[in-house]
């Protein structure tokens, strides 16, 4: 596993100007941990600003469309996303792939999208807890790496992958560390399956209720490289917690 711990923040549909002070203050405290790199995902409406905010984190978009342009009324291109001033975006999040019924081969041209377009991508994961409860997460997950992980030049180095238990999200739960371990192991095995050497280097990020009190034992488990954060962001305070957990374990 390469690269510095990544932390990053999923706004989801929350936020208005108002909240770009939470961005700057994350931006502030993300100048006490160097070693920490740090994103965060807002509402398409205020990637510029924030980007025109904050100097040294990351701004994504939360989703792009595979295609540069057309006619798809409300949906928003990866050059639009560059252009804004992303730096990444997010794609294939459970709640995209639910409600919108987004399926891998979708994802899939998303990334290629991004990655044309110069964004570095986080492509999530996860099973559903039917899916866990049946014995099958591990099956899930792999298959929609295989299917969703972009085949061109370069990914690799511009790609994350997010594995969110999609039981986990937005509920307070969280996996018992032993399972969290065996899936990361089990992706990192798909991922230099796919990539030869350059999957060993991709970063897994672990995402579900991920808080100031569980991050330092989330991100202590091997092949974790870091955690996407959906709640615990919109605080500056919550979430720069998660980043100085990150930053101490890798003081170690």
């Amino acid at each position: 596993m390469a690269g510095l711990p990544y932390i990053v923040g999923n706004w989801k549909m929350n936020g208005t100007r108002a909240m770009l002070s939470e961005a700057r203050a994350v931006d502030r405290a993300a100048a006490r941990f160097p070693k920490v790199q740090v994103g965060l995902a807002p509402p398409a409406t205020l990637i510029f600003r924030m980007r025109d905010a904050v100097e040294l984190i990351g701004v994504g978009g939360q989703d792009c469309r595979a295609e540069e342009s057309g006619a798809y009324t409300g949906d928003i291109s990866a050059p639009m996303l560059k252009d804004a001033g992303a730096d990444f975006t997010i794609l294939g999040h459970s709640e995209r792939r639910t409600l919108h019924g987004e399926s891998d081969a979708q994802v899939n041209a998303k990334a290629q999208a991004a990655l044309g377009a110069g964004l570095a991508v986080i492509l999530c994961v996860g099973e559903t807890e039917a899916q866990r409860d049946a014995g099958e997460a591990l099956a899930v997950v792999t298959g929609q790496l295989d299917g969703s992980c972009p085949r061109v030049d370069g990914a690799p180095e511009k790609l994350s992958i997010a594995y969110e238990p999609v039981w986990a999200i937005g509920t307070g739960r969280v996996p018992s560390i032993e399972d969290v371990a065996e899936m990361h192991a089990a992706i990192r095995a798909k991922l230099v399956a796919l990539y030869g050497e350059g999957g060993a280097d991709v970063r897994i990020l672990y995402g579900g209720s991920v808080k100031a009190e569980n991050a330092a034992e989330l991100l202590s488990v091997p092949d974790v490289g870091g955690a996407l954060v959906g709640g615990a962001s919109l605080s500056a305070e919550s979430f720069t917690a998660i980043i100085g957990a990150a930053a101490l374990l890798d003081a170690d």
